[in-house]
């Protein structure tokens, strides 16, 4: 551990879906950003703060970067995911175990842009049988970034995260502590109570509905050990509405029973959720409700 205070920014890019928000929360052993097996859950940046010691690592978790898509909600994702790799200390760039896409040469020549240090993570390889067969795409991802430090990893079971981290800090600056050691992100208590209702539809539906929702927090309030949410859910059709909903309130029912219980994980609270769906046409590609919704932070 080195005796001077250490402390950097570190963009965690990518494609959609290569495990970068389960990369962030299983380094920092805590849970902050929701994941899913559905691509583009991630919707803003998120920091994940870390310290240890003399070290303090911000990890930025961002939107997949994809490309094909107008709406302006993926307008607003790419945007958001890009503008993490300005003024950042080190790029963690998460690939697949062996599949590269046309989604994947977008997000390089993003990271080809940046001016420091990159490693680039493969993610999945616990997925992998034979370790021999993953050679061929190490060999090309070092032909295609030969300045980058290739590091095989598995997010999901905690593989080889330690040496990756080591890498980290030691391709940080010196420099002092930009948050409290106890603090591990700059997101407020609102934001990380939308997200885990946002997680619990997209885990509990289908393709259509969780990317043309959205979670609006319209009370929050502490008492004691308890605290009061309201939150109302957003989407663009009465039929959505009807599928959150489900048969006699089943569905609705039992998305609010698995946020409320992570919300109590989270906030060491007992915590009462109050969950309904409100049906707003277009929201999705309205750039002023996009802003209401705090998509332009």
């Amino acid at each position: 551990m080195p005796s001077k205070s250490v402390s950097g920014y570190i963009a965690i890019v990518g494609r959609p879906n290569v495990g970068k928000s389960t990369l962030l929360n299983h380094l920092l052993e805590q849970k902050i950003s929701i994941t899913s097996r559905k691509p583009q859950t991630t919707r803003n940046n998120v920091l994940g703060i870390k310290t240890v010691g003399h070290v303090q690592m911000l990890f930025v978790d961002t939107p997949g970067i994809h490309k094909g898509q107008e709406k302006a909600i993926n307008k607003f994702m790419n945007k958001t995911a890009s503008s993490a790799l300005k003024d950042v200390d080190v790029v963690i760039f998460v690939v697949d175990k062996k599949q590269w896409t046309e989604e994947d040469d977008w997000v390089e020549q993003q990271v080809n842009n940046v001016d420091c240090p990159i490693i680039v993570a493969i993610n999945k390889v616990d997925q992998i049988e034979n370790k021999s067969d993953l050679l061929p795409h190490l060999q090309k991802l070092a032909e295609r970034m030969p300045k980058a430090e290739l590091v095989p990893i598995s997010a999901l079971k905690m593989q080889n995260l330690d040496q990756l981290e080591r890498l980290v800090v030691e391709r940080l600056p010196e420099g002092e502590h930009y948050f409290p050691e106890d603090q591990i992100t700059d997101k407020n208590s609102r934001f990380l109570a939308s997200e885990i209702v946002r997680e619990k539809i997209t885990r509990q539906l289908g393709d259509e509905v969780p990317y043309q929702s959205a979670v609006e927090i319209e009370e929050f309030v502490e008492e004691g050990n308890l605290i009061t949410i309201s939150a109302a859910i957003l989407v663009e059709r009465s039929g959505q509405k009807r599928m959150l909903i489900g048969d006699k309130g089943d569905r609705i029912k039992q998305i609010g029973q698995q946020a409320r219980l992570d919300m109590e994980k989270l906030f060491d609270s007992k915590v009462m959720l109050n969950l309904w769906v409100k049906v707003r046409r277009g929201w999705s590609d309205d750039e002023r409700a996009l802003r209401s919704l705090g998509f332009d932070d």
